[in-house]
C-alpha cells in the first residue's frame, strides 16, 4: 500500500515495468541521449495523424513514447501493463499509435462510458482477452447542504492524503450527498479507512460497484452541413455558427483542439470520428461524410450542449 501512496510522478514510474529505451521498434525508436528536435520530429510521425497538424504538445509526445515502449515489452513477454490515469490528449494520440503497431491490443477504460481520464492497458492480443480490472470506484458521502463542496475540494482532499493526480480519475458530483470518485484499485483500502473529510464536511467513504456510477449521458444536436473543404476552419466554423476569420483567430490564440490536441493550422483536414473542442463554445463531434458528384462534403455534425 505504502507504494500506491509514494507515487512518482514520472509517467515511467507509473507504469508496472523497467522502461529500456531499445525496445521500440527501429521506426519508432528514439535516443537515450535526449529528446533532439529528429527525435521528437520521428515520435510525432508514430503518434498519429494529428501531430501532423502542428497540435501535439512535446509533453504529450514524450509521454506516449514511454507508453509504445510498454506496450511492446509487454506484447513481447504475452504479459499486460497498465498506465495509471492519463488525460484525454495523451490517451487520443497513444490509442491511434498502438493500433499501428503489429501484435499489440489496448484498451482504455475509466469506469463509466463518457470517462474523460482512463487508464490504458496494453500487451498481447493473447493476453487481453478481456478487459482488466483496472478502475475502482467510491462513494464519499456527507452532509454538504450548508458546506457545498466543489471538484477541486474532492481532489484536494484526496491529494491531502498523499495520493498523486495520476491515481485519480474522474470525479463525479452528486450535489449535497458528496462526489463518486473513480481511482486505482490499489488505493481504495487506504481511501476507504483514511479519508474523513472534505473541506469542514464530515464524510465516509466506500466502494462501490462500477455499474452504480451515476452519470448523465451528454445531450446532443445533430445536424448536416454541406461544404467545400474539410478544413478545420471551414467545418468547425459552420457547426459552431460563427466566422471563419474568427475561428482562424481562436486557432491562432490557441483554443481549439482537434481530438483533445491543439490546433495551429486553420487549414488542418479532419475524418469521421474527429471531435473539435472549442474555448468557451464546447464540442463537435464529425460524424458520417459523404461526397457529391460536384465535389461537396455532406457533413454530419454532433454537438455537445
Amino acid at each position: 500500500m505504502a507504494a500506491a501512496v509514494a507515487l512518482a510522478s514520472p509517467l515511467r514510474r507509473l507504469l508496472h515495468f523497467p522502461c529500456p529505451r531499445r525496445a521500440i521498434p527501429a521506426p519508432l525508436r528514439f535516443f537515450a541521449r535526449g529528446r533532439c528536435d529528429v527525435a521528437l520530429a520521428v515520435s510525432a510521425a508514430a503518434v498519429g495523424d494529428s501531430s501532423a497538424k502542428g497540435g501535439v504538445h512535446r509533453h504529450v509526445i514524450e509521454e506516449v513514447m514511454d507508453i509504445l515502449d510498454m506496450a511492446q515489452r509487454a506484447s513481447q513477454r504475452r504479459d499486460v501493463f497498465h498506465t495509471s490515469f492519463l488525460t484525454p490528449p495523451i490517451i487520443a494520440e497513444a490509442m491511434l499509435a498502438i493500433e499501428k503497431l503489429a501484435d499489440i491490443k489496448a484498451v482504455a477504460q475509466g469506469g463509466y462510458p463518457q470517462a474523460e481520464r482512463c487508464r490504458i492497458s496494453a500487451g498481447h492480443p493473447d493476453s487481453m482477452r478481456s478487459d482488466p480490472d483496472v478502475v475502482a470506484a467510491l462513494s464519499i458521502s456527507g452532509n454538504f447542504r450548508l458546506e457545498p463542496c466543489s471538484h477541486g475540494d474532492f481532489l484536494g482532499a484526496i491529494l491531502g492524503a498523499g495520493i498523486t493526480r495520476e491515481k485519480v480519475g474522474d470525479i463525479l458530483l452528486q450535489g449535497e450527498r458528496g462526489a463518486q470518485v473513480l481511482v486505482d484499485p490499489e488505493l481504495v483500502d487506504y481511501l476507504t479507512s483514511t479519508l474523513e473529510k472534505v473541506g469542514k464536511v464530515g464524510v465516509s467513504c466506500t466502494q462501490i460497484p462500477l455499474l452504480a456510477i451515476e452519470y448523465e449521458p451528454p445531450r446532443t444536436k445533430s445536424f448536416k452541413t454541406v461544404e467545400s473543404s474539410l478544413r478545420v476552419d471551414a467545418v468547425a466554423s459552420a457547426g459552431f455558427k460563427i466566422s471563419r476569420t474568427k475561428l482562424g483567430s481562436m486557432i491562432s490564440s490557441g483554443d481549439v483542439r482537434v481530438n483533445w490536441s491543439l490546433v495551429s493550422k486553420s487549414g488542418a483536414t479532419l475524418k469521421a470520428g474527429d471531435v473539435v473542442s472549442v474555448s468557451g463554445m464546447g464540442r463537435l463531434k464529425i460524424g458520417e461524410i459523404v461526397t457529391t458528384k460536384k465535389g461537396k462534403y455532406v457533413i454530419q455534425l454532433i454537438q455537445y450542449l
